[in-house]
């Protein structure tokens, strides 16, 4: 917390001063304590429990309407060490949206650009520009900045998603747009592949001579035109590595396929799988996260303090804090970052430990 003391002595002159500086709207820096601290951050980890999580989304999917405008479903995580602002970190939104059976969320578009990780439910989709992605679990959906999306639950059972988003970054930017859609949704009986699955979704291979009008690709490649990363593919993927390289632990990150660059410009997201027993190493980086537990149990260390965890639970670790996971038993753990904003204004920094963390506490689940 940045303080400022005014009065310095008895000095009237100098009480004066300091009076006529603060009326002036100044504030004398050579006053000012931790402006510029040693590192970063005096954020706490923090968790929050996915039995707490699935109960208040459930209630309040009784006694919530789906209202039309800005509103979802939508239950923010509000960091305690933010004073009551519905933020996971100081750049980060996270969030868990309950969508009930037939239930349709209007469309609206927003500067801030989101992703759904998907926690548990089936058979819902949501519209990104018109064009329909199914969502299941363990599914990563992208709403790019200024797209339209809009959610439809056809089915029988309700879906539970996390939403993460750059809200608080471009809230601080004093850069936040939002506009409604109409009020008609989009009909659909069935629902096809996407189109962003049907020219995107094959690794390695890059469509050519197709109308740039469909690959939802801008010029300046913004953002990623692959839409969604389904599941399958990503368990998929992290068997292969485990297998290839023999080791206790694989991880992926979720990028554009045509570049090869992270899936949006101020979003990082990526899924993280641990074997029984195994604990990762010790690093600190600059920028917050959120962990979601997809699959599995254990616990990670942040700042030496063990928290215990299952699936559904979200974690966030604050910049710079000193982080390692552990698996109980077999663990996928998925990972939304402002990496992409550190390293493009070049204050990237990351360290590895050399021993394993002191737990000085638990925090059991």
């Amino acid at each position: 917390m940045v303080t400022t003391r005014f009065a310095a002595d008895d000095d009237g002159d100098l009480d004066a001063l300091y009076q006529d500086v603060a009326e002036a709207d100044l504030q004398p820096l050579w006053l000012l304590k931790g402006l510029l601290p040693e590192q970063p951050s005096a954020m706490r980890p923090h968790v929050w429990r996915a039995k707490t999580l699935r109960h208040l989304a459930e209630r309040a999917g009784d006694l919530v309407g789906i209202d039309r405008g800005g509103d979802r479903r939508v239950l923010g995580l509000a960091h305690p060490d933010l004073g009551g602002l519905p933020f996971a970190t100081r750049t980060l939104w996270g969030a868990v949206q309950y969508l009930g059976p037939g239930e349709l969320a209007p469309a609206h578009r927003h500067s801030p650009s989101a992703i759904r990780f998907v926690l548990e439910g089936s058979g819902v989709f949501t519209l990104v520009n018109g064009d329909p992605v199914r969502m299941e679990p363990g599914d990563l959906v992208l709403t790019p900045s200024y797209a339209w999306h809009e959610h439809h639950n056809p089915g029988n059972e309700p879906m539970i998603w996390f939403d993460g988003l750059d809200l608080p970054l471009i809230g601080n930017l004093d850069a936040v747009f939002f506009e409604n859609g109409p009020d008609e949704l989009t009909p659909y009986d069935e629902v096809p592949v996407s189109r962003s699955e049907q020219l995107h979704g094959t690794a390695g291979l890059r469509p050519l001579y197709v109308d740039s009008s469909l690959t939802q690709q801008p010029a300046e490649h913004r953002h990623s035109p692959l839409m969604t990363y389904r599941w399958v593919d990503t368990d998929r993927a992290l068997d292969t590595m485990l297998a290839a390289t023999g080791g206790r632990a694989a991880a992926l990150r979720y990028v554009d396929p045509l570049t090869g660059r992270d899936m949006m410009p101020t979003l990082r997201g990526e899924m993280h799988r641990l074997l029984p027993g195994h604990r990762t190493p010790t690093t600190r980086t600059v920028g917050s996260g959120i962990w979601v537990v997809h699959r599995g149990t254990g616990a990670s260390v942040i700042n030496g303090v063990r928290y215990e965890w299952g699936a559904g639970d979200i974690l966030v670790a604050p910049s710079w804090a000193a982080v390692d996971h552990e698996a109980t038993d077999r663990a996928d753990l998925f990972l939304l970052s402002d990496g992409p904003v550190i390293e493009a204004v070049g204050l990237a920094r990351t360290e590895t430990l050399a021993h394993p963390q002191t737990v000085t506490d638990t925090v059991s689940a």
